[in-house]
């Protein structure tokens, strides 16, 4: 990995069409996914002709598969040339440090953030401040993001608090929203028995909810 660049929560190897090869999300186009190959010469050079052509043109901003693509080519070439310095330069045109090291976070996301991505339910230009974080922070950004509808403005607020200093609960209580609050609709079978086992325990259905998650669910990302 570059001297340069950010510690990354992908688990898959950088350039691989993991979310942009699958049907599920990129529907017909899954089977056109290219995968950019930092150690391949002439992977590499598709790699910076794709950013160079993404930095002049991001007019499929609507197409969060285009976006995508165009992420994991910048992450591929950092990879291959060694820092994103040199990425720039191999790329040309108007692919800056900047832009490159930008996208190249939105593609070392976690899987489970790239999914929203790549179905539109988080915007790519949101991934990009989403992104910014580190490590658990990032993911409770992006779930707070799908939790409450967050603009783009909101989300770069919140990594901006977080960023300097802040938690990730007070950046976003300073947009006016709280960590960890959603909506879910579940079966009336369900819901009886949560109701009846909060009122047995003495406590409330969300505390039952959080205890039955945290015995059943594991922490992958």
């Amino acid at each position: 990995m570059p001297d340069d660049a950010p510690s990354t929560g992908r688990e898959s190897p950088v350039g691989k069409p993991v979310i942009r090869g699958d049907p599920t999300f990129a529907g017909e186009h899954a089977d056109e996914a290219v995968e950019f190959d930092p150690d391949d010469p002439d992977s590499l050079e598709l790699a910076a002709q794709t950013v160079r052509r993404f930095s002049e043109n991001t007019a499929g901003a609507d197409d969060n598969v285009y976006m995508l693509r165009g992420a994991a080519a910048c992450a591929a070439l950092v990879r291959g040339e060694g820092s994103y310095k040199a990425a720039a330069e191999r790329a040309g045109g108007d692919a800056t440090v900047s832009f490159i090291r930008k996208w190249s976070r939105v593609h070392d996301l976690p899987r489970s953030i790239r999914v929203h991505v790549a179905k539109g339910e988080i915007a790519p230009t949101a991934a990009k401040h989403i992104a910014r974080l580190a490590g658990e922070a990032r993911l409770l950004l992006a779930w707070a993001a799908l939790d409450h509808d967050l603009t783009v403005r909101q989300i770069r607020s919140v990594a901006s608090g977080v960023n300097n200093g802040a938690t990730i609960e007070e950046a976003l209580a300073a947009e006016g929203y709280r960590l960890g609050e959603l909506t879910i609709d579940i079966d009336t079978d369900a819901y009886c028995k949560l109701r009846r086992r909060a009122a047995l325990d003495a406590t409330d259905p969300s505390s039952v909810v959080t205890e039955s998650l945290e015995s059943t669910l594991d922490d992958g990302s």
